[in-house]
């Protein structure tokens, strides 16, 4: 009796097996050599087709190197990538290539990788339930980090376009192109324990609700690492909105070098914009529909740029908490909280807002001198309602520059916003200018070498407390210059006396 309880249960489990396997599309039976010479596009494509055609299920990758062209996503389908599973993305040849960029419903208000999707290694519109899984890779070798503007040449790695129910996992990008992934109105999106060593951007999430960032390390030196944005690229503005960034590392090491583990600092000359490694989190600067409801936390920056949120082209970016982040080895400002006027997008549109911001918990070492954090909004569009807590930066050593610090900092208004754009700042740690209802507690500022310059300028600055701050004071500079600045309270630190003053024109402490 024990015997043949025995023998039906491993009857059982061999029909699951076999159920189990027949559910998923092998794409070596669909003629997939996986030897990295051989073009596997075609049979990589039949395969999502049969499982569309039986309602979805799992392709399966098993290892090998599947050289492709353009792979066509489809509704309830899986991509999964077995441990030593590469798609190799392979080099245009001639007219034979990537799927050309499909016609934009708008590309007159952001760059042209952002208005194209179908341009790219792996991409999908209009669909639902799907998923790219597993331990495998992503290796973008055939794709341009430019363009393109002709077919058949692919610029991402993955493309997602108006989908819904998408989960990203496990994987490992490498080279992934202008983007790793780039998601525009993307619903109900979970990114994954994601590794990627990229040439461009990692992740852009545009237009995007409900979206979970988690436990991802980006190395991105030639642009931004995870990247919320919210174009016009859709034909309309959509907010990107209810979004959670946690347990990401970020970094601008050399191309290649966190994949590798050798982590090299040889190529900031190399970034395009010639101001060193970016690989940071960031809003912006695409910002038409704007963000809002969106959490940070438990993140690592290392030898990239700070954190940056920025809205300057009409739309609001509000209601986000940001905490437990820890920075070494900053290329530029450690915070840059940006309202500008760029405005690119239809014409009529009004100035957007920022406000409603809460940071806390930053510890940043090594900060770059030449920028301090700047808050920063325009006459009559000031930050608002920004709280600032539990934080200490330490900032390196000012190089020659020093002696060429400009007394103005220019608005601005509608250029790029990016912190070098604004020169050296005239002081060391904060620079806060067009701000209202600014509430900072339990912040530190120290310099690492020889300084100059005052910890704070506050500047046309409507409401502002500062409480238990301290500040390292340079040799012969105020620790506090005030420009313009009404209902200021200071209290609780030994760096600066108790005071309360209703209006100040202009005056040093």
């Amino acid at each position: 009796m024990g015997t043949l309880r025995q023998f039906l249960l491993l009857l059982l489990v061999l029909i699951s097996l076999q159920v189990s396997a027949a559910e998923q599309y092998n794409v070596r039976t669909y003629g997939a050599s996986g030897d990295g010479k051989t073009l596997d596009s075609d049979a990589i494509n039949k395969a999502i087709e049969a499982a569309a055609k039986q309602g979805g299920g799992t392709v399966f990758f098993p290892a090998g190197t599947y050289l492709s062209y353009s792979i066509r996503l489809k509704s309830h389908i899986s991509l999964y990538l077995d441990q030593g599973a590469t798609i190799l993305a392979a080099e245009p040849k001639g007219d034979v290539g990537y799927d050309a960029p499909e016609p934009a419903v708008n590309d007159k208000y952001q760059d042209f990788g952002h208005s194209h999707w179908r341009n790219s290694l792996i991409w999908g519109e209009n669909l639902e339930d799907i998923s790219i899984l597993g331990p495998g890779t992503i290796y973008g070798k055939g794709l341009t980090r430019g363009g393109p503007y002709r077919a058949p040449i692919g610029n991402k790695a993955i493309a997602l376009k108006l989908c819904r129910n998408v989960i990203l996992k496990d994987f490992t990008i490498l080279y992934g192109g202008h983007f790793g992934i780039l998601a525009t109105g993307v619903d109900n999106l979970t990114v994954d324990n994601l590794k990627m060593d990229t040439n461009r951007d990692g992740i852009d999430v545009d237009a995007c609700k409900n979206v979970r960032i988690s436990n991802c390390t980006i190395n991105s030196p030639w642009d931004d690492a995870i990247c919320l944005k919210s174009s016009y690229a859709l034909g309309y503005a959509r907010a990107t909105e209810n979004v959670t960034i946690t347990n990401c590392q970020v970094s601008g090491f050399d191309r290649g070098t966190l994949y590798n583990g050798t982590y090299l600092r040889n190529e900031p000359h190399l970034v395009p914009d010639h101001e060193g490694p970016t690989g940071r989190i960031k809003f912006g600067t695409e910002s038409n529909g704007g963000f809002k409801n969106i959490t940070i936390s438990n993140c690592v920056f290392d030898y990239c740029r700070g954190l940056a949120l920025e809205t300057v082209d009409g739309g609001l970016l509000e209601d986000v908490t940001i905490t437990n982040v820890t920075m070494r080895d900053l290329i530029n400002s450690p915070l840059f909280l940006r309202l500008g006027a760029r405005m690119r997008g239809p014409e009529g549109t009004p100035v957007g807002k920022l406000r409603r911001i809460t940071i806390s918990n930053l510890n940043v070492y090594n900060a770059d001198s030449h920028f301090s954090s700047l808050i920063t909004g325009l006459p009559d569009h000031p930050i608002e309602d920004i709280t600032l807590k539990d934080i200490r930066i330490y900032y390196r050593p000012m190089d020659s520059a020093a002696t060429q610090i400009p007394k103005m900092v220019p608005e601005n208004e509608k250029v790029y916003p990016e912190p070098a754009k604004f020169g050296i700042i005239p002081a060391y740690g904060f620079f806060i200018r067009h701000a209202k209802n600014v509430y900072l507690d339990n912040v530190e500022l120290w310099f690492l070498g020889k300084e100059t310059r005052p910890a704070f300028i506050l500047d046309d600055v409507d409401g502002i407390e500062l409480n238990n701050v301290e500040a390292q004071k340079a040799e012969k500079a105020p620790l506090l210059m005030l420009k313009n600045v009404t209902d200021i309270s200071v209290s609780g630190s030994a760096s600066l006396k108790n005071m309360k003053k209703k209006k100040v024109k202009e005056k040093h402490f």
